[in-house]
């Protein structure tokens, strides 16, 4: 019996609603990819460009450190990763996320918020970070879907 995860990063509560969603219709386990350090509403000013997360976006190499690891990875078949677009690209903590496992026989289906901007760039980091997963097309769903 295939078993299956949603993990999901979530700034506003978008994605995480979208989470929710799929969760209840797969039967999957939940799992926010949360830093360890929260995001207050400050850091999250874009037009801030000193903001956290502006300087994290304009790092493509930060990695900043998750709250918490997932329970028995090896268990999931699937995982599906979703994450609001940031600057055309997943949070830093998408890829640190993706970065800390094995994923070499697994399936990652990706999914993403976004206002307008789809995926952006992001696929490709998947891809990357991601090495040995089978990733599938994934989708992007709006705010207004997802209510």
């Amino acid at each position: 019996m295939s078993k299956i995860l949603v993990a999901y990063f979530s700034a506003s509560g978008v994605t995480a609603r979208a989470a929710q969603a799929i969760a209840e219709a797969v039967g999957g386990d939940l799992y926010e990819i949360a830093p360890a350090q929260p995001y207050t509403a400050a850091d999250l000013d874009w037009t801030n460009k000193q903001s956290r997360s502006s300087l994290e976006m304009g790092d493509t190499a930060c990695r900043p450190a998750l709250a918490a690891a997932v329970e028995n990875i090896q268990q999931y078949d699937t995982v599906f990763v979703g994450y609001p677009n940031w600057w055309s690209d997943a949070p830093m903590a998408v890829y640190t996320f993706l970065e800390s496992y094995d994923w070499s026989g697994k399936t990652l289906v990706p999914f993403n918020t976004s206002a307008s901007g789809g995926f952006g760039r992001s696929l490709s980091g998947i891809e990357e970070s991601a090495a040995g997963a089978e990733i599938l097309e994934g989708f992007t769903v709006t705010s207004d879907q997802v209510e």
